[in-house]
């Protein structure tokens, strides 16, 4: 058990760094964040800001050495210098869960080793693609199409994907990628997409928050809200499968899964995240516990909390193309709104897709559900981005 006022260790230092700054802040400990922006979020609030590239072998034995444990904001750190850190200090979540979810090819054989259902996939290697698709991990189903073709690395927010109508429609799709190695995935007939948070202690003890609803516009998550619309079966599904996840990379933070709900009722993953989420910012104001407090919790050995919602929640994004060329928005209508919680992010240039902030609505007891919550986010944030009511 890692208690205060030991130093602990980020690598990476955006919007989720600076939530887990905070929560172990408050808590009584110190925080060294790693970061190449001088800026970032995150290291604005530590106690030190290691302003070094990701690969810079100095500064992460730097890091290392001076943390009880270091910990990771996102995935996308190159796997020698995660390797680095562990061997010189405690890492968490360990190497294999971080490395795994920075390659879709990875992941998804992963996946499948798991047990866990996925859409029809198949890998396109790097260099020029196969006039049909090779038959995959699924050759009785095989990808149909229509289909997506994402890039193997470093695609997120809807980057580093291509949507094809037709086989004929891939060659093309490749070369704009860039040619490297990719996964092609068929499309499914979606109901909806949710996701899960669970948490795991180095124990094996783990705590489950709530399924939550998302939906994205762009590619980039839009709203959040909670308690999903799904089934009793399929929300228990949904839990089960993420424990199951966790417990297969012998997991220690908070992980999310992400799951495609198709028409026809069946939970497919999209994808992990070996970190906390976007569509978790409802438990900054609506849950028992937040989900960056129970990141440390985890990372630091200490008893999980119980994690159950306290009230139904929706969660807006808020883009940098909200913010007018000068200023700031216009925040009258989110202020005057007693449900709402503005969460801004401290980021000092906006720009089109960058997550800028997050409004939580929380409805209040007896006067509103998961329904009508998702509602006022809405009509705030079409007020907020000048759009009309639909």
């Amino acid at each position: 058990m890692i208690t205060p006022p030991a130093t602990l260790g980020l690598l990476g230092g955006g919007q989720l760094g600076r939530y887990f700054v905070l929560a172990a802040r408050q808590a009584g400990y110190a925080v060294i964040v790693l970061d190449p922006d001088p800026a970032s979020p995150g290291g604005a609030l530590a106690d030190r800001h290691l302003v070094a590239d990701f690969d810079d072998d100095a500064a992460l034995d730097e890091l290392a050495d001076a943390c009880a444990v270091v910990t990771a904001e996102f995935e996308n750190i190159p796997a020698a210098s995660l390797e680095r850190v562990a061997s010189r200090g405690c890492l968490r979540p360990g190497v294999r869960a971080l490395t795994i979810a920075q390659d879709r090819l990875a992941e998804k054989h992963f996946l499948g080793e798991a047990g866990v259902a996925v859409a029809p996939w198949c890998a396109i290697p790097a260099g020029q693609p196969p006039a049909e698709p090779a038959s995959g991990p699924h050759p009785d189903l095989g990808p149909g199409f229509p289909a997506v073709l994402k890039t193997a690395r470093l695609g997120y927010d809807g980057k580093g994907q291509v949507r094809l109508a037709a086989a004929e429609d891939l060659a093309a799709a490749h070369a704009d990628l860039g040619r490297v190695d990719c996964v092609l995935e068929e499309r499914v007939d979606l109901a909806r997409e949710v996701s899960v948070l669970v948490a795991r202690s180095p124990d094996g003890h783990s705590e489950v928050f709530p399924v939550a609803e998302n939906l994205h516009r762009a590619g980039v998550l839009h709203r959040t809200r909670v308690p999903a619309r799904l089934s009793p079966v399929l929300d228990a599904q949904a839990r089960e499968v993420a424990l199951r996840i966790a417990e297969q990379l012998d997991y220690c933070g908070v992980l999310a899964v992400e799951f495609f709900v198709t028409t026809g009722g069946e939970l497919l993953v999209n994808e992990i995240a070996p970190r906390p989420h976007n569509s978790g910012h409802y438990t900054l104001d609506a849950c028992s516990v937040s989900q960056f407090e129970q990141q440390l919790r985890a990372v630091c050995g200490l008893a999980l909390a119980p994690a159950r919602v306290t009230a139904p929640v929706a969660m807006v994004n808020l883009l940098g193309e909200l913010w007018p060329s000068a200023g700031a928005p216009d925040w009258t209508g989110l202020l005057g709104e007693r449900r709402a919680r503005v969460h801004l992010y401290g980021k000092a240039a906006a720009r089109p897709g960058r997550k800028m902030g997050h409004v939580n609505v929380v409805g209040l007891p007896g006067e509103a559900d998961a329904d009508a919550v998702s509602e006022i986010a809405e009509t705030l944030w079409q007020n907020l981005a000048g759009e009309p009511s639909q």
